[in-house]
């Protein structure tokens, strides 16, 4: 056998891994209670388990978190720079044009795919309103006698 039949051998006896945010924190977890030996809080630090004294109530400096756990900094608005009115009008022209380069146009065949397709559907919704019209017109008819 090959070197390749080999590896996809093995590639099927393993099961493959999911790929979704869930399964990560799963595996996250999995991992982080093989790190720690039984009983200790499985998975967790007994700091993070420890509820937090209220303020003024002990003489213990708490670290405020860094990183990706950290709250977002408010930001002082009296601080920011506004900038004159053409200078703001020309910020908000050149990000509104970054954007629209974002954007994925459709080719001309897509266009007239797409405006077919509405085209289409708005007729079909025409007929089927005129449709029920006339058939509701002609019950009240039936009803009330003309």
């Amino acid at each position: 056998m090959s070197e390749d039949g080999e590896k996809d051998k093995e590639r099927a006896d393993r099961p493959s891994r999911p790929d979704t945010a869930a399964a990560r924190r799963a595996r996250r977890a999995s991992a982080d209670r093989k790190d720690t030996p039984a009983g200790v809080g499985a998975g967790r630090s007994t700091e993070s388990t420890k509820r937090p004294s209220p303020k003024g109530k002990t003489s213990e400096k708490v670290a405020k978190p860094e990183g990706k756990g950290a709250p977002t900094p408010k930001r002082n608005r009296r601080d920011a720079k506004k900038g004159s009115l053409f200078t703001r009008i020309g910020r908000f022209i050149r990000e509104v044009w970054g954007e629209l380069r974002k954007v994925i146009w459709p080719t001309r065949k897509q266009m007239v795919t797409y405006t077919t397709v509405v085209l289409l559907f708005l007729v079909f919704m025409v007929a089927l309103v005129a449709g029920l019209d006339f058939v509701f017109l002609e019950g009240v008819d039936v009803v009330f006698g003309d």
